[in-house]
């Protein structure tokens, strides 16, 4: 599913710089441009509601001939993710039904992680059903969950890795056992094993793709005050961490008393967007395409 040619667009960087309405305008821009866009809010804010001055939820609405918005509902998919693992820890240890493994079902809700895997399963589905868009824009949650996101496919294969090397140690070990004593209980062993092998290779695609700049663009989103430019550094230190890459910046609200070579300096292999102080509300599709009319120039994509 991943080999497809619709490439992902993310938005991320400290609340309150502009995200959503930097995600917006990109996503009319293209769009004017005879791309085929879809906007998806992973934001639990939810602002492109606001923005558009219309109401989304998690099935795509047209709103112009090229664009179509939605707005993921994280709840959703947090009891999708949770009702799969149920299911899967069901069929693949059927043979501990004894043990009342049932009662333990709902503390897995309450584990570290479970919103950043409910958001990459999201992710895949949006994905699977982009067709022949061209771009998905993807307006980001706040930086903690962002990063915890981007970061989860390269996480999780460390884990996996180990597992699976555990899981090898655990067959071997009872390999005898099971054959003479368990009967078919050594096809669940390999049920299992199998079941590692697939997520290896499910999470390996993920990373490619989020690693590749051909495949995804990461923008961040900056205002020119001191926190945002900390945040920001946080931000592409992190993810340089795990071979991801910022490709460029959104300098928004900018002024001109701002000195933007402070922006060039610092992120020389980025380029930069400058979306200056609006004078009105950019809300609604009309100021949006207002406010694009008089930039200057925008980015290439």
């Amino acid at each position: 599913m991943m080999e497809q040619k619709t490439r992902n667009i993310f938005f991320l960087g400290k609340g309150g710089v502009g995200k959503s309405t930097s995600a917006a305008l990109t996503a009319l821009y293209l769009a004017g441009k005879g791309k085929k866009i879809q906007l998806v809010s992973l934001d639990p804010a939810h602002n492109q509601s606001d923005i558009f001055e219309q109401r989304f939820s998690g099935k795509p609405v047209k709103v112009t001939e090229n664009l179509s918005v939605s707005e993921v509902e994280i709840d959703y998919w947090v009891k999708k993710y949770l009702s799969d693992i149920r299911t899967q820890m069901k069929r693949n240890y059927s043979y501990l039904t004894a043990f009342n493994l049932e009662n333990y079902f709902d503390v897995i809700r309450y584990s570290p992680g479970i919103e950043e895997y409910a958001i990459l399963m999201a992710y895949h589905h949006i994905r699977q059903k982009a067709g022949a868009t061209d771009y998905i824009i993807f307006d980001m949650p706040p930086t903690a969950l962002t990063l915890k996101f981007l970061t989860l496919p390269a996480l999780s294969l460390k884990w996996l890795d180990n597992l699976l090397k555990l899981r090898d140690k655990i067959i071997e070990k009872r390999q005898i056992i099971s054959k003479i004593k368990m009967g078919k209980k050594e096809l669940e062993t390999d049920k299992i094993r199998r079941k590692l092998q697939q997520q290896i290779e499910d999470y390996q695609k993920v990373k490619t793709v989020f690693e590749d700049p051909d495949k995804t663009l990461l923008n961040l989103v900056m205002n020119t005050d001191k926190l945002s430019f900390s945040e920001s550094e946080l931000i592409v230190r992190k993810l340089s961490e795990f071979n991801i890459t910022v490709r460029n910046i959104f300098l928004n609200k900018y002024h001109e008393s701002f000195d933007i070579s402070v922006i060039r300096k610092k992120y020389k292999k980025c380029d930069i967007q400058v979306l200056p102080e609006s004078n009105r509300s950019l809300l609604g599709k009309a100021a949006l395409s207002d406010y694009l009319s008089h930039l200057d120039s925008f980015l290439t994509f």
